[in-house]
């Protein structure tokens, strides 16, 4: 089972202390979606050469701060933008991060994975790449299966496909795209500004 690769990392008793601080933070049916992203996660990363044991553990962790309050995710992570202030559970990753960190959880590539899987990974971390795939297609949720079969062959490509449908998604719609978002958009290789062509010299 993957969940044993994380042995050499973390000591089981650790790791399962982990595990069932998230169960008791979590309700039932969120928690069975964590433990299906935390395996999708990993097999992700084995797939793409990455870190299958840090993208288990950011899997299983993400969500940790997913059913608390409103106003405790307005604590824990203060507003950004109007979108955080709007919609606190757009906060829950800030909040995940600021909670992990609180309680001892020091794995940087981890807690950046955890605090990005709402919005988008900055910044290079490819196992918040494999986080936040996992997220938005794990079998449970039924839609994006293209994205997660593509994640096990060319992760950069399901990246792509996974941020440019959201953000044209909430564009179509005239919802506004969190800041955030538009960063980790705008960091694709696609969004670089491309080098213009010499103008034509006019004709004699």
């Amino acid at each position: 089972m993957i969940a044993q690769l994380l042995v050499p990392r973390h000591p089981v008793a650790e790791w399962t202390g982990w595990e069932e601080r998230v169960r008791l933070m979590v309700r039932p049916r969120r928690y069975e979606h964590v433990l299906r992203v935390a395996e999708l996660a990993a097999q992700i990363a084995l797939a793409n050469g990455l870190d299958d044991m840090r993208a288990y553990a950011a899997g299983i962790l993400h969500d940790i701060a997913r059913d608390l309050p409103d106003a405790e995710l307005l604590r824990l992570a203060p507003p950004e933008c109007e979108i955080d202030a709007g919609h606190p559970l757009a906060l829950h990753g800030r909040a995940a991060r600021v909670l992990l960190e609180r309680w001892g959880y020091h794995d940087q590539v981890v807690l950046e994975a955890v605090e990005d899987h709402t919005t988008g990974p900055r910044g290079g971390n490819r196992v918040a790449a494999c986080v936040y795939i996992a997220d938005v297609s794990e079998p449970g949720r039924g839609v994006n299966a293209d994205i997660r079969e593509l994640a096990l062959r060319d992760l950069n490509a399901a990246l792509e496909r996974a941020i440019v449908s959201k953000v044209t998604y909430l564009q179509g719609r005239g919802i506004p795209v969190h800041p955030r978002t538009l960063q980790a958009y705008h960091s694709l290789p696609f969004a670089a500004p491309r080098v213009q062509p010499p103008p034509r010299p006019p004709r004699l």
